[in-house]
């Protein structure tokens, strides 16, 4: 199976091999996995919610970071695809004992596995174990360092399609820690080639990207000015853990200035959604009126995440 060395995601023929991120993946693929995952979200409501698509399969959860709902939706969307699923906590095996990140992946690959979903504290680790593995294994980036985290920026493209339908006329407001933030990255990627017209970002100077502008999106400093008649506010988790230096005076500092509140959002479109990541820390990114109310999305995103990965997992199966 030879890659496309323009873009090495894309086996030859342009079709899905791996998914490392969003940026520069073909309109038309966006468009593939947000319409397979449509039928996929189907399957989960129904009462048997297995179908045999990766039936005798190997996914392996390759989790070299700390992660509960991205592990769990990945090992969920596989297992409803019939595959069968190891979850490893490399943190706390084979790292711990020295072994390097691609002699890990190697035995693993003697194994017979079918797939790695990898999530890495370094960025660009998906993209090198890709670079190593047998051209019949497939790679999915469950998040790697503050680059990208495709299957979330995916899941909330979903969730915003499904209230919203079109994107061609939307505004869309991402909000908090942008600087940290692997999943801004990539829903900036899909909103941008989705057709989205304006993309805003929010957050004080400290926690915004340099130069974050030349991504296409405006910058706000002023929650209040940023909000002003958005389709979609998208919030972001403060990520204390990767944060070097005093970039906040406090997290209560930090709320009252850009936590989501009742009357912040109520500058927003009367019809605005309210995405979160998760997972979420009430009282600093997001007040629980808002995050418990009617125009939160957040629950279902979760729901979502399931088929998206589904779709995801299947599409890459059957290239």
């Amino acid at each position: 199976m030879w890659l496309n060395p323009s873009n090495p995601q894309l086996n030859k023929n342009g079709e899905l091999h791996h998914l490392l991120t969003l940026e520069g993946l073909p309109e038309a693929i966006l468009w593939q996995i947000l319409d397979t995952a449509k039928s996929f979200v189907g399957v989960t409501q129904r009462e048997v919610k297995k179908v045999p698509l990766l039936r005798g399969k190997a996914v392996f959860n390759l989790f070299f970071e700390p992660s509960t709902r991205t592990r769990t939706t990945f090992e969920i969307a596989a297992k409803r695809l019939s595959a069968d699923v190891i979850n490893l906590a490399i943190n706390q095996s084979s790292q711990s004992k020295g072994e390097s990140v691609l002699d890990t992946v190697a035995n693993l690959a003697a194994m017979q596995a079918d797939m790695f979903i990898v999530r890495h504290a370094a960025s660009g680790a998906p993209h090198l174990i890709s670079r190593h593995v047998a051209p019949e294994i497939h790679i999915i980036n469950a998040g790697d360092g503050r680059h990208a985290h495709p299957t979330q920026g995916l899941l909330d493209m979903f969730t915003i399609r499904h209230y919203k339908q079109d994107f061609s006329s939307l505004r869309v407001a991402i909000i908090g820690d942008i600087l940290h933030s692997r999943v801004a990255r990539s829903q900036i990627h899909a909103l941008t080639t989705l057709g989205c017209p304006e993309i805003r970002v929010i957050g004080p100077k400290t926690l915004l990207p340099s130069h974050v502008e030349k991504l296409g999106v405006h910058v706000y400093h002023d929650m209040r000015n940023g909000l002003k008649d958005v389709d979609v506010v998208m919030m972001l988790r403060l990520q204390s853990e990767r944060m070097q230096g005093a970039l906040l005076p406090s997290a209560q500092e930090f709320y009252k200035y850009y936590g989501l509140t009742e009357d912040k959002l109520a500058l927003a479109r009367p019809d605005a959604i309210v995405l979160h990541p998760g997972p979420m820390n009430r009282g600093v990114e997001i007040d629980s009126s808002v995050a418990d109310g009617g125009q939160s999305v957040i629950l279902p995103q979760v729901t979502f995440g399931i088929g998206i990965r589904m779709a995801v997992m299947s599409i890459l199966a059957g290239n």
